[in-house]
């Protein structure tokens, strides 16, 4: 690797990836070799649920297969190399264009992900306090509406950002301490004065996080005040179950992204972001097809569908 103090921009960045032996390495090989193809076939069984099965034909699980297609985004852009990492001896190479790539995907969808569950909060708001007009104001165009801003805001907002951080001069090394080309690690390689930089990046993040955020409280405080007059035990069990998947999702990703973005020094410690980063591109999409299924009775069912369908050929 090249610590020269002259280079000003890196034609190519080192990946450090996992510290430990090789036997360590062969154990988070497989192990995440294997979070990632439930994720993926879990993911992908979500999707095709919601475009064949009649019984998902409504905005919530409209909404959930754009969620499952971004989950399966976030990790493929993330474990792949990992897992190629973890495979090599010496550090992983990557090049400049293939790090401002990974970088850039791997916010662009992180954004998306947090818009669309601001979007769904509203959904489960509109399904709750206002179940008559529900499918008159969650119409197909509010839905469309929903989904492709969340996408076009994703990818559009992270454009500068990306395009910031490669224009920093890399003087000290372009060794990243990470298993992907992380922003906060490539600021610390930096010989420019990144304060103000990191400053900007600090608002954009509290934008994004609590820019969603804030229409997920208000919907949610609006769901437990009409949960709280329903007078039926089973009225009141429909409205949590509606909103529980959703409720599970938004902890877990908000709670991860929270320890990650939102703090003034985006140079922190690499093993703290390096858990952290973990959670958000493996636990986190390995988790969501099993809190959306295991607490949806329609999904099991469609699922028990499909799957009596998938084995009716075999019985024959």
């Amino acid at each position: 690797p090249n610590g020269s103090h002259v280079m000003t921009i890196a034609s190519e960045f080192y990946l450090v990836g996992f510290p430990g032996s090789r036997d360590l390495h062969q154990v988070l090989f497989a192990t995440f070799l294997l979070l990632y193809s439930v994720t993926l076939m879990g993911n992908t069984v979500i999707i095709a649920l919601v475009c064949v099965d009649k019984r998902l034909q409504s905005p919530m699980y409209f909404f959930l297969g754009h969620l499952s297609a971004l989950e399966i985004l976030v990790t493929s852009i993330l474990v792949p190399v990992m897992l190629w990492g973890l495979l090599l001896p010496g550090m992983q190479t990557v090049s400049l264009p293939g790090c401002v790539a990974q970088l850039f995907l791997y916010l662009a969808v992180g954004t998306t992900e947090f818009a669309l569950l601001g979007g769904m909060a509203v959904d489960r708001d509109v399904a709750v306090c206002n179940p008559l007009r529900y499918h008159i104001i969650m119409n197909s165009r509010t839905c469309n509406f929903v989904v492709i801003g969340s996408w076009a805001f994703g990818f559009l907002f992270q454009i500068w950002p990306v395009y910031a951080t490669f224009q920093l001069s890399y003087c000290k090394s372009n060794v990243v301490n990470n298993f992907f080309c992380d922003r906060g690690q490539l600021l610390k390689l930096s010989c420019s004065n990144t304060l103000f930089m990191e400053f900007i990046l600090f608002l954009m993040a509290v934008f994004v996080l609590f820019g969603s955020l804030i229409p997920t409280i208000v919907s949610y405080s609006y769901i437990v005040s009409t949960v709280l007059r329903i007078p039926s035990a089973s009225g009141w069990r429909k409205a949590c179950s509606t909103c529980a998947s959703h409720f599970t999702c938004v902890v877990i990703g908000y709670g991860s992204c929270l320890f990650l973005y939102v703090k003034p020094k985006q140079t922190q410690a690499s093993d703290y972001n390096r858990v952290v980063s973990l959670m958000v591109s493996v636990v986190t999409p390995f988790l969501n097809p099993f809190i959306f299924t295991l607490r949806n009775d329609k999904v099991l069912e469609a699922l028990r569908d499909g799957g009596k369908r998938c084995c009716h050929p075999f019985r024959n």
